[in-house]
Parts: structure tokens; C-alpha cells; sequence
């Protein structure tokens, strides 16, 4: 019994390492063609070639693209983790390191640095955490796999022509398995329309604090954060409401209605200081992946800022547990 399981696993072993071989024989195959719609796009073939040869084929990133946090740990978990103490005091340290600079881009942008503290916080852990994959060949591995070939194709073209433009440094790019990049993990689209050479000095860095925190903020200015304005409430909703109204995809918030609407569904709604008639949507995240989960618990009344967050990263429990350490950052600094 023993040899024959013995076989049977060496028998395994040779289908997992002739699969892998074949994938990497189709990946080099896939780097020819693309290399070629690189350059029909307007990128430099030198630059084509010094930046795509040393491409690879990366297993793992295709792990960690079918297991995500924010896909599978519940509100209370996902969030609980990220806006310890101990990550409100990490924080408040990078803040009195760099008092000047995060006052002077909270100013400038409009953007509260509690925000900007609570975003790098939860990204990469103050800058401890940038991530150690080669960002071309994650790209490259994500762009050859078939469940978002395009989405990350357009992603690899935009950083090519960043360093075919001298915007940014092929040298520096080791971030995310995801392909972003720096303190604030910027994906290439982001660096392009939103990254500023904040310091002049000719190159974008997003790892050093003075153009992540620029262009951190400028983003958000941008994309409409608006400035001591709500993000997310707590709430208890009654079992009356509507299925339909409960928001439990990230992909896009629905239901959007004036604050008296909603009113008649939540419970205690005279605790709450919103006003009448400003329009507001109710997330139920953990609907999806919970067991048995009665749909109604936990519940979230959200405002136009939240779903700026989610224009940083379309997860639900991400936007809340970035308000959430922003929240907890008032008046601390």
C-alpha cells in the first residue's frame, strides 16, 4: 500500500512540474507577442526589450490573486487587525518624523492627514511593508492569466511607458503581487494620472514621504474627497428592509437615497446626525461570506466619501477599516 501511494505521489509531482513547465513555455511565448503590442503602442523596442526580457513567469502571484483579505475575512476580523493601537502609534510616530511635510499636504490638497496616516497605515504598514515582487514580472504573470488578461495588460503598457518616459525607475520596482507600488501602493494607471514629483528633483519616488504623501493626497483631492465630511455609521437595521437595498458588492453602491428615506428602516435613527436630505447608501458586507449570516449584521449607512475609498481599492472592508484607523486618529495628532 505504501509504494503504491508512493507512486501515486511521484506520479502527482510530475504532473504539477510538466503543467508548470508548460505554463512558463506558454508565458515566454505570450512575453514574444505582447512585446510586440507594446511597441505597436508607441513604447521605445530598447526599452521593450531591457524591461521585458527579464520577465517571469510567478506561480505564486497567482495564489495570492485567488485568496485575498478582503475577499474572505470577515468586517470584525479584517478591520480589527488593521486599526490596532499598536498601528494608531506606528502612525502617530511617522507623523511627529514628518509633522512639517504631512501639515504642509493637508493644507495644500485639502486632504485631513488623519487620512492620509490611515491609508499608508493599512496599504503598507507605514512603509514597512512594500512588498518584494518584481512588478513586471507580476504584471506579466497577471496579464497571461485569463481572469483579468486585459485589465492588467493595460496596466503593464502604462508602467513601460513610464520608463520609457523617465518617470519613474525600472530599477525601484519591487512592490505588490498585485503590481502596485510604493507607501501608498499605486497601480501604474494611478502613478500616471495622479503621481507628482512633488520635491522636483525630475523622477517620481513613491517610496520616500515627500511625493507619496503629494501625490496621495492629490489623488483623493481629485477624485472628490471632500474634506471633514462623513464617511460610514454604524447602524442596526430592522428586518423590514428591503433585500434589495442592502449594498453587498463593492463594485458599485446602489440605492442611493435621501438620509429620511432610510430612516424608517434603522433602528435608533434619532442617534444619528445626519441630515435629512443628504443621500446616503447601506452596505451589509460580510452577507457574502459568512455562514448563515442573517444579511442584516453588521450593518454601515455610507456617504460620498466612502466611496472615494473604494475608488482606492474596491473592497468593502477595506474603505471601513480605513475610516476607521482615520477615526481613530482624531485627535491624537
Amino acid at each position: 500500500m505504501k509504494k503504491i501511494r508512493l507512486i501515486f505521489l511521484s506520479f502527482l509531482v510530475l504532473i504539477i512540474n510538466f503543467s508548470q513547465v508548460k505554463s512558463e513555455e506558454k508565458f515566454d511565448y505570450w512575453v514574444t507577442e505582447f512585446k510586440i503590442r507594446a511597441i505597436n503602442e508607441g513604447i521605445s523596442k530598447k526599452t521593450v526589450n531591457l524591461v521585458m526580457n527579464n520577465a517571469i513567469f510567478l506561480p505564486k502571484v497567482i495564489e495570492y490573486d485567488r485568496y485575498q483579505p478582503e475577499f474572505y475575512e470577515d468586517t470584525k476580523t479584517y478591520v480589527s487587525k488593521r486599526t490596532s493601537k499598536d498601528r494608531v502609534k506606528k502612525g502617530k510616530k511617522l507623523y511627529k518624523n514628518n509633522r512639517k511635510l504631512i501639515n504642509y499636504v493637508d493644507q495644500e490638497f485639502n486632504i485631513e492627514k488623519e487620512l492620509l496616516l490611515a491609508l499608508m497605515g493599512i496599504e503598507t504598514n507605514y512603509g514597512t511593508y512594500l512588498g518584494k515582487m518584481d512588478i513586471i514580472s507580476s504584471l506579466a504573470t497577471l496579464s497571461y492569466d485569463k481572469r483579468r488578461s486585459e485589465f492588467f495588460s493595460n496596466e503593464l503598457i502604462t508602467i513601460l511607458k513610464l520608463i520609457d518616459e523617465n518617470k519613474i525607475s525600472k530599477d525601484i520596482l519591487f512592490g505588490s503581487w498585485a503590481g502596485a507600488f510604493g507607501n501608498f501602493q499605486f497601480m501604474p494607471s494611478t502613478i500616471s494620472k495622479y503621481a507628482i514629483d512633488f520635491n522636483k528633483n525630475s523622477v517620481i519616488e513613491l517610496k520616500e514621504p515627500e511625493d507619496s504623501f503629494a501625490s496621495a493626497a492629490n489623488y483623493l483631492n481629485i477624485i472628490g474627497w471632500k474634506k471633514n465630511e462623513p464617511c460610514f455609521l454604524n447602524i442596526e437595521l430592522d428586518s423590514s428592509i428591503p433585500k434589495k437595498f442592502l449594498n453587498t458588492s463593492a463594485k458599485k453602491i446602489k440605492h442611493k437615497k435621501k438620509f429620511r428615506y432610510y430612516k424608517k428602516f434603522i433602528k435608533e435613527f434619532d442617534n444619528l446626525d445626519v441630515n435629512d436630505d443628504i443621500k446616503v447608501a447601506i452596505i451589509t458586507p460580510d452577507s457574502d461570506i459568512v455562514k448563515d449570516n442573517d444579511k442584516l449584521k453588521p450593518a454601515f449607512l455610507v456617504f460620498s466619501n466612502y466611496e472615494r475609498v473604494l475608488t482606492w481599492n474596491r473592497s468593502l472592508r477595506f474603505a471601513i477599516a480605513v475610516c476607521t484607523l482615520k477615526d481613530k486618529f482624531e485627535n491624537e495628532l
